[in-house]
């Protein structure tokens, strides 16, 4: 990396080198010139060009020479026709071959939905093993009773492991957008200047080969399929699709750190995401234990939905059959998107394998704050044993409002005292049954099946499927 000039976090610090990789200009033009290739091979068969034309061109196709491109572009100002002069330079006898009835976009297009495929499928691969990281907390902690929180305030009980298993059962929809996402993400094809195929039309006439059929030939090298119609570009339509999943990953993922965050706090203390023996957690203050893998998720999956949202501008302002407005915005939109997914991914696949639970914390605040719970048990007893449930549950909120002056004193929760000692209860229930009702790990209902339940849909999930492109014969 060039330190002397401004790089994307995303070229060197967010998201794995093989995504990187794949989004890398170098690549971008090695795979231009595999479509070229696979062009020039359908051609052949057509009788369009010479086997000699064709190995020369396979001979040279890794030759990629940036600075010779970039030149040339600086010259004439259009990046794919600067490669092809270059190509065409390296490849003396097959070069005047190149492009052949093709426009930019038969090119550069059938590309990013080939990067596009592979970024996905690598993508759906580190979400599942997220999920299976997911399914074997929800295992361990499916009857841990803890205390549920609404409006950030103690409700009733629940398990650990079915909180965990709200954030999973997220991540199963995005796994489901993902696979769907495979399965429709189409290129635009070999289409020509506006998608008509004319050019091609009239290259092949008098051949035994359609347009269509060398369309399939060369889309077959990068297992990729094309719709009825395109324009000169695949509907950009496509490209929202993409982003506007990603996105959806992005609020499952910054739900599950935001809850990371707020439970590691000292008010709540119970969860935790992993923390190194030499972490440093401040500069200024070395007791800190900032969660700081789940603030990084939090700050780059805010990134997913702007991005999604320029791609909605792309895809409704591509007017007629094509503008180039789209273009510069999707080199950054497109591959940042992915990194930053990949990179949230990870982060989050690290917090759940190393996950910390405070057993001793999460039974204080059962302590201090499940009796809270028990009324509505208390109430609905009482109301089943003839009590008229709207006195009971005055009589409940007033034990309840001194309850919690006690505990905000620092003091034992008094509330199931409090309700056995009030004749207005006992009318109708017994003392014993009262202290019963109000134990908290007794009123989490089918929370552990449930909770199982999605461990059990993690773990009969298929592999995630993979592109197939056919190895060429360079």
């Amino acid at each position: 990396m060039d330190n002397t000039t401004y790089a994307s976090p995303f070229s060197w610090r967010y998201g794995r080198s093989e995504l990187r990789a794949l989004f890398s200009e170098r690549e971008r033009r090695r795979l231009w010139r595999r479509v070229w290739i696979a062009l020039a091979e359908a051609q052949r068969d057509a009788g369009l060009v010479s086997d000699a034309e064709l190995d020369d061109l396979r001979a040279h196709a890794d030759e990629i020479d940036l600075p010779a491109a970039l030149a040339i572009e600086r010259e004439i100002g259009h990046d794919l026709m600067a490669e092809i002069r270059v190509f065409a330079a390296q490849a003396k006898v097959g070069g005047g071959k190149l492009h052949l009835g093709a426009t930019s976009m038969d090119i550069e297009d059938n590309v990013e939905t080939y990067r596009m495929r592979v970024a996905v499928a690598l993508l759906g691969e580190r979400l599942q093993a997220l999920l299976r990281a997911f399914a074997a907390a929800i295992r361990r902690y499916a009857a841990s009773v803890c205390m549920a929180f609404t409006h950030l305030q103690p409700a009733e009980p629940t398990t650990i492991g079915y909180r965990l298993a709200v954030y999973a059962q997220d991540l199963l929809i995005d796994d489901e957008g993902l696979r769907n996402l495979l399965e429709r993400l189409t290129a635009k094809g070999m289409r020509g200047a506006v998608g008509t195929s004319a050019s091609y039309a009239a290259l092949l006439a008098g051949t035994r080969m359609s347009p269509q059929e060398q369309e399939e030939k060369i889309l077959a090298a990068f297992d990729l399929r094309a719709r009825d119609v395109a324009t000169q570009t695949y509907p950009r339509k496509l490209d929202y699709l993409v982003l506007s999943t990603l996105a959806g990953l992005g609020a499952s993922l910054s739900k599950f750190a935001a809850d990371v965050r707020i439970l590691s706090a000292p008010g709540f203390g119970e969860m935790f995401e992993p923390f190194g023996r030499k972490q440093v957690g401040s500069s200024a203050m070395p007791f800190k234990r900032n969660p700081v893998m789940a603030e990084r998720i939090d700050s780059l999956a805010r990134l997913l939905p702007g991005y999604a949202g320029t791609a909605w501008q792309n895809a409704a302002t591509n007017y007629l059959e094509r503008t180039l407005d789209d273009s510069a915005n999707r080199r950054t939109t497109l591959p940042e998107a992915v990194l930053c997914s990949d990179e949230i991914l990870g982060l989050a696949l690290r917090i759940v394998e190393g996950l910390r639970i405070d057993e001793a914390r999460v039974r204080e605040n059962l302590r201090r704050f499940g009796p809270f719970a028990g009324s509505e048990a208390v109430m609905m007893a009482a109301s089943k044993a003839g009590g008229d449930r709207q006195e009971l549950h005055e009589v409940l909120r007033e034990a309840a409002m001194v309850a919690w002056e006690a505990t905000a004193r620092g003091e034992s929760n008094p509330l199931a005292n409090l309700l056995a000692d009030d004749p207005r209860i006992t009318r109708w229930l017994d003392p014993a049954e009262i202290r019963r009702h109000m134990d908290p790990s007794t009123h989490v209902g089918d929370a552990a099946e449930r909770a199982l339940r999605v461990a059990e849909r993690i773990e009969a999930l298929p592999p995630f499927p993979q592109p197939q492109p056919r190895e060429m014969t360079i």
